[in-house]
């Protein structure tokens, strides 16, 4: 471990992909200096561009980084998180705090490859993270302490909202605001290719859907209404929104979106008895 400015240990990204960029971005975002972050990257394109847009030092040895570090942060798929943890298991001494953003994977898979009494926080964060509308949960360890979620609410804190929950509700959090933001996707496109076929350009159709949507979280959030009360505010007797939410019923999207959820949490369940050997 390295001296730390109070507040701002030294954290090591081990990833650089999507979701580690991200992180990195909110890191500086919260207070973090670049020479208190090292990101961890294979493609030496890759960390170039990294290393060259935030300032901060970048890599491909994710043991070296680790042993730098204070908060060492798994930002790496699945499928590759046993092979990290027994790459930088040696170098941690003791007090080091390991937060992860793989997807699936228990927190018991992580203590039990770690050092007797690493503080493991588990963390579940989605896409819009980028632009600071994202939407993270965040569960403890064995050895996690309420200071150790308190630093990683900070270290998170510029990507949007952050709730704290037991490991046992990850799952279906990822199914919600994991997975969340490709339903919307899927909702953005599905609208837009109706205005199309409606006579929109495919330009115009998309920019109505995405203000849409994006209007209609904005004043569901800031409301604190029920989103049914919100829809029959709309839906005027005999109205053309009437007519438009009886075809989703009628065509069962409600209960598509809960078997859209309910295949996402047993996947998720999937991943974590899959790669947790």
């Amino acid at each position: 471990m390295t001296d730390q400015t109070p507040g701002t240990p030294q954290v090591a990204v081990l990833g650089g992909g999507v979701m580690g960029e991200t992180l990195l971005a909110a890191l500086l975002t919260a207070g973090w200096a670049p020479e208190q972050l090292e990101v961890t990257e294979h493609s030496p394109a890759r960390a170039a561009e990294l290393a060259g847009r935030y300032a901060v030092r970048t890599g491909a040895s994710n043991r070296e980084a680790a042993a730098r570090a204070d908060v060492v942060l798994v930002a790496v798929k699945p499928n590759v998180v046993s092979t990290v943890l027994d790459e930088i298991a040696p170098v941690l001494k003791g007090g080091e705090v390991v937060v992860t953003v793989a997807a699936g994977l228990p927190i018991s898979a992580y203590e039990g490859r770690l050092p007797a009494a690493t503080p493991v926080v588990r963390v579940m964060p989605n896409t819009p993270a980028v632009v600071g509308k994202g939407a993270s949960a965040i569960a403890g360890g064995t050895h996690a302490t309420d200071g150790h979620l308190v630093l990683v609410e900070k270290m998170l804190a510029s990507t949007g909202l952050v709730v704290r929950v037991a490991e046992k509700d990850l799952d279906a959090v990822t199914a919600i605001s994991g997975s969340g933001p490709a339903y919307a996707f899927y909702l953005i496109d599905a609208m837009a290719e109706a205005g199309v076929l409606l006579g929109l350009t495919r330009d115009l159709a998309t920019k109505l859907a995405v203000a849409t949507v994006e209007g209609s979280a904005a004043l569901a959030a800031q409301s604190g209404d029920h989103p049914v009360v919100l829809r029959e505010r709309v839906s005027s007797p005999g109205g053309t929104t009437v007519a438009a939410v009886r075809e989703l019923d009628a065509h069962g999207v409600r209960a598509g979106v809960v078997a859209a959820a309910e295949a996402a949490r047993d996947r998720s369940r999937e991943l974590g008895a899959q790669y947790a050997g």
